[in-house]
């Protein structure tokens, strides 16, 4: 059923130029378009947006190591390995389950949607995106995306749950950031 369900999305790759094309960005750029708009919150936003700047960073770096441990314990290998797919772009042969795009993108959408919702659900989509395009150029399973976005809600429900805990560090970050930087602080 995974493989029926893999190509049910793959099967119109090299078929749709604008759709390739808009799919390869995704997979290739979507990552840099989660990190400018961190950015952008960090050196736009108040105390409480670079909070959840660092919350988001911790949340996607805690999501890709779970991910690491995951696939050295269960390793299943890429579409393109076990079958015949038509690769839009080279990816080594490594791991299939769980996607680290995939990860990366819902770990960061949720931690941001859980204290931001308009920029979170901009970001939710585009971990959406995320996640079809990495079936769609030939990268992962329908299951792989699936357990991604099992792992990135996981992780990002533990951060949020357990923030807290974190408050003194993120606020003591967030102090050498404003005498570092001499920027005048947002409220």
């Amino acid at each position: 059923m995974n493989y029926e369900l893999f190509q049910a999305v793959h099967r119109h790759a090299g078929h749709h130029l604008f759709m390739d094309g808009f799919m390869v960005f995704i997979t290739e750029k979507a990552l840099i378009i989660y990190a400018i708009a961190l950015l952008l919150m960090w050196f736009l936003g108040s105390r409480i947006y670079k909070k959840t700047v660092l919350l988001a960073a911790l949340t996607g770096f805690l999501g890709l190591l779970l991910n690491l441990i995951i696939s050295k314990i269960y390793f299943e290998p890429r579409p393109f390995v076990t079958h015949l797919v038509d690769v839009l772009i080279y990816h080594t042969a490594d791991a299939s389950f769980p996607s680290d795009h995939t990860t990366g993108a819902f770990s960061l959408a949720f931690a941001v949607l859980f204290r931001h919702r308009k920029i979170g659900l901009g970001m939710l989509l585009l971990a959406v995106l995320t996640g079809i395009s990495r079936i769609y150029v030939g990268h992962h399973y329908p299951i792989d995306v699936m357990g991604s976005i099992v792992v990135g809600m996981l992780v990002s429900v533990f951060i949020y749950k357990t923030s807290s805990f974190l408050e003194q560090i993120l606020q003591s970050i967030i102090d050498i950031y404003y005498r570092v930087a001499q920027f005048p602080q947002k409220k």
